[in-house]
């Protein structure tokens, strides 16, 4: 089973890798290519997490799980939104 801890410090992982995501996406409406290192980066960031959470989810209780399904719906509406985003 998923300690409340593990899960609390993955929700918190996936909240500031969605920060930096929605940064990126942000810089580059500004700039254009220019940050294109940076926004491939923080796609992998998102697959990454998005992983985790799958993983998690596993060992997770029903309470955990809702809060996971939610952190996981947040991270798949960045990626499409990323993938979408003209860059």
């Amino acid at each position: 089973m998923a300690t409340r801890q593990s899960v609390n410090e993955l929700i918190e992982r996936c909240t500031d890798v969605l920060n930096n995501a929605q940064e990126q996406c942000k810089e580059s409406s500004l700039q254009e290519h220019y940050n294109n290192e940076q926004y491939i980066e923080a796609q992998v960031d998102l697959e990454q997490v998005y992983n985790d959470l799958h993983t998690m989810d596993h060992s997770a209780n029903q309470q955990q799980r809702e809060q996971l399904h939610r952190m996981r719906l947040q991270i798949e509406q960045m990626q499409n939104k990323m993938t979408l985003q003209s860059h």
